[in-house]
């Protein structure tokens, strides 16, 4: 499957993309001749990111996913430099640590705001001005194995998640008639970024349970993106690809010792 040119002339929103998977999305479609629309809260880091792209008719739009007039602005801003776009990826996403009991309404809305609101806000968005143009397209929202498992001192992030599922089927099935696929990627365990520091006794913890052996890559993302976003995906729609080296379905954490292999 050679994804090589296979975006040429398309435009592809990417929030979150002066995170560490954010910025590899943009570099992959950019590589694809995509032209991409990259946008996080720092215009700075977001304008360092289109330099390093080699990608004509790209833009940097800062927004903060908390605000619905800087999402309005975003659309609006997309829509004259483009016209409605083609693809849009939801990528951002925060990982607050707390128990629920010590979780503050603020930082909880805050959550809601830029994992489970602000795709729905974009999506609605962006589907507009793409059904006011006649144009078909697709829309792959970053989920995670949190949707269906919960976790301690993480539940608020599963729920967040469990909501961007629903939403994302939802989507799917109201948006079919125009021609809008509307998917979800679920990557695996990776080691953090800035927003979500981890320790390395963690990190080492969780991947060693992985069945393939190792953390989440943008070398398994980025090709996963591309395929659901493409034409290749043309039939596939409210469902969600997992690429997470097997975590979902078990665990090493716990086994029994053979004498011999099986």
């Amino acid at each position: 499957m050679d994804f090589k040119d296979h975006f040429h002339g398309k435009g592809v929103v990417i929030t979150g993309a002066a995170g560490l998977f954010g910025r590899g999305l943009a570099q992959t479609f950019a590589a694809a001749g995509a032209k991409v629309c990259v946008t996080d809260r720092d215009q700075g880091a977001l304008d360092a990111l289109l330099n390093e792209l080699d990608a004509p008719g790209s833009i940097a739009v800062a927004a903060d996913l908390t605000s619905t007039p800087d999402m309005q602005a975003l659309i609006a801003a997309v829509g004259r430099a483009w016209g409605a776009p083609d693809i849009l990826i939801n990528n951002a996403a925060i990982y607050p640590s707390q128990f629920l009991l010590d979780m503050q309404i603020e930082d909880w809305d805050r959550m809601m705001d830029v994992n489970f609101r602000a795709p729905f806000v974009l999506m609605q968005g962006f589907a507009k001005l793409m059904i006011a143009e006649g144009r078909k397209g697709s829309f792959v929202n970053i989920g995670s194995g949190a949707s269906r498992k919960m976790r301690l001192t993480a539940a608020a992030y599963c729920i967040s998640k469990t909501s961007l599922d629903r939403l994302t089927k939802g989507m799917a099935q109201e948006l079919a008639q125009f021609g809008i696929r509307v998917n979800a990627l679920e990557p695996g365990f990776s080691a953090g970024s800035s927003v979500s520091r981890l320790t390395q006794e963690h990190i080492d913890r969780v991947t060693r349970a992985i069945p393939l052996g190792r953390t989440t890559s943008m070398d398994d993302i980025g090709p996963a993106a591309l395929y659901l976003a493409s034409d290749f995906a043309s039939y596939v729609t409210g469902t969600t690809l997992t690429v997470d080296g097997g975590n979902s379905i078990g665990t090493l954490d716990v086994f029994q010792e053979k004498k011999t292999p099986l």
